[in-house]
């Protein structure tokens, strides 16, 4: 997505040198499929294992100064997500912003995710329901294609912020796919007012989160 691939991991002397995506070096990367010799490669490795290679994504790479870190998890509440709030927890993170898509099975999923951020102190920073309708690439016309309003509701349930809905767009899937910048190539697209919206928010939320 982010048009990174075949890209290597350096050392240097404060640990791993993450890999920047613009020459103003704006935007740094880390990833595992940074360290793997083949991009199909699988990994198979035991909880020990990679609960380490998370805390070194954290403490032994040289990030330098950051305005935010941003960590992508799989869904779930596994060994994983315990050792990536660990090697935050001195850092203080802020929180986690939660992504459901509108189908009852999801929703049900992201509600044991909201018990596991209260169960370890996480704060919740609020929710965002992806797939929310499909945006017609010829009216823009925006269709419910499964259900819609499951992630408001839940946020309502849980008494958390909810942040705004992106619909399904083949114009964000297609830039996605192919590493370009959404944001440039389609400020028309109704996905991209409800992405600036839900960014706006987070921004807007974030000093009242500060230590």
């Amino acid at each position: 997505m982010l048009g990174a691939q075949g890209r290597a991991v350096h050392q240097c002397d404060r640990g791993w040198a993450p890999v920047f995506l613009d020459r103003e070096q704006s935007i740094s990367l880390m990833s595992v499929g940074f360290l793997l010799e083949k991009p199909d490669e699988a990994v198979v490795w035991r909880g020990p294992k990679k609960n380490a290679l998370i805390k070194q994504f954290v403490s032994d790479v040289a990030w330098g100064e950051l305005d935010y870190l941003v960590v992508d998890t799989p869904p779930g509440t596994s060994d994983e997500h315990m050792a990536t709030i660990e090697a935050l927890r001195p850092y203080q993170p802020l929180g986690a912003l939660v992504v459901t898509t509108p189908q009852a099975v999801s929703v049900g999923d992201v509600r044991r995710e909201l018990t596991f951020c209260r169960k370890t102190g996480l704060r919740v920073m609020g929710i965002v329901e992806n797939m929310s309708g499909f945006t017609c690439p010829h009216c823009t016309e925006c269709t419910s294609v499964f259900s819609r309003g499951g992630g408001e509701e839940l946020a309502q349930l849980a008494g958390v912020p909810f942040l705004g809905s992106v619909p399904l767009d083949p114009a964000l899937m297609r830039t996605l796919e192919e590493g370009h910048d959404f944001i440039q190539e389609f400020p028309g697209s109704p996905a991209f007012a409800a992405l600036t919206s839900i960014a706006q928010k987070i921004l807007d939320a974030t000093p009242a989160c500060l230590p």
